[in-house]
């Protein structure tokens, strides 16, 4: 069986089109997000909801839980989705709600949400104190059960004392390294070190903020920074995470960003065009071909694309 196409962090309004994108696209398997903000009971019912669209289009998506749903989809025509959340607001103060939370099919949980939580410092904080005492016992718990820690929109002590406390490798989803555009969300070359010694990968981001010269970044520009990603950090440790927000109106990048925390709105806020070269699931075979381009051989393109994923996820769903 051939290489599998993974897209390790989308959040599109999906519907039957971008299920029939992702299928001419060659994509195997998504990571979707299923919260922001929400607690508890929104999740489940976004959890419920997404039921329904795999009873409505068994022949295009299953449900994805442990590697071997990426082979079932390859084997059936069909694209398996994983399920995560950009939040641990979900968990409220019960540290029993990781295993359930695993138990529901979660199968990655970021440890703070642009802001302070209960666990860690977002990115957006003014200091960044670290793991909470609290956020250390999550992390040893989500290590326990296959839970995967996820530090895309954390801070930067928050994220290198996840790496040094986890006892199993941890992801950032979704993200660039900030020597090549740098924004506050992308991440330290000190972070990418950290995080891939110790066999963690990076989802390389696709959403055009994240992006040098935003959605006027040049195919070959993005992977020319891959080809010096993979230099520094090792290409077996690299993936795609493209963020992509396909058909979403602009009042959910507002959710994304105020959520219930503040009484601001920024009513400009928008979501940028994307790049020519992907500009939806279709355009998969364009990034391959880029890849290609600045060298990567076919084995490592097969892993940048998705290849890498699957090894983590064979590792890592499951209890330790």
């Amino acid at each position: 069986m051939q290489a599998p196409v993974i897209d390790n962090l989308q959040y599109c309004n999906f519907s039957e089109r971008i299920f029939r994108h992702l299928r001419e696209g060659g994509v195997d398997a998504i990571h979707v997000t299923v919260a922001y903000h929400e607690d508890f009971r929104e999740t489940v019912a976004n959890l419920a909801r997404w039921n329904r669209l795999f009873e409505r289009h068994p022949g295009l998506i299953l449900r994805g839980t442990e590697a071997a749903h990426v082979a079932q989809a390859q084997a059936s025509g069909r694209t398996a989705v994983f399920f995560g959340l950009q939040t641990p607001h979900p968990l409220g103060d019960d540290i029993g709600m990781v295993e359930i939370l695993h138990q529901l099919g979660i199968r990655f949980m970021q440890l703070s949400y642009n802001t302070q939580s209960l666990l860690a410092a977002g990115y957006l904080e003014d200091e960044d104190t670290g793991l909470t005492r609290m956020g250390r016992e999550v992390v040893a718990e989500m290590n326990r059960v296959g839970l995967v820690v996820d530090m895309s929109h954390s801070g930067e002590r928050s994220t290198l004392e996840a790496i040094e406390a986890a006892t199993r490798p941890i992801a950032i989803t979704h993200a660039n390294p900030d020597w090549w555009h740098p924004v506050a969300r992308n991440k330290s070359d000190t972070v990418l070190k950290e995080l891939t010694n110790a066999g963690g990968m990076l989802g390389l981001s696709l959403y055009p903020h994240h992006l040098k010269d935003g959605p006027d970044c040049t195919l070959a520009a993005f992977c020319e920074m891959v080809a010096e990603a993979a230099e520094r950090y090792g290409a077996d440790n690299l993936g795609i995470g493209s963020d992509l927000c396909q058909d979403q109106p602009d009042s959910v990048v507002r959710w994304m960003r105020a959520g219930r925390w503040t009484r601001a709105q920024d009513d400009s806020a928008r979501f940028p065009p994307q790049p020519e070269w992907f500009r939806d699931n279709r355009d998969w075979d364009t990034l391959r071909d880029g890849l290609r381009g600045v060298g990567f051989s076919r084995g490592e393109a097969d892993g940048i694309l998705g290849a890498n994923w699957l090894r983590f996820y064979e590792t890592s769903f499951g209890p330790a």
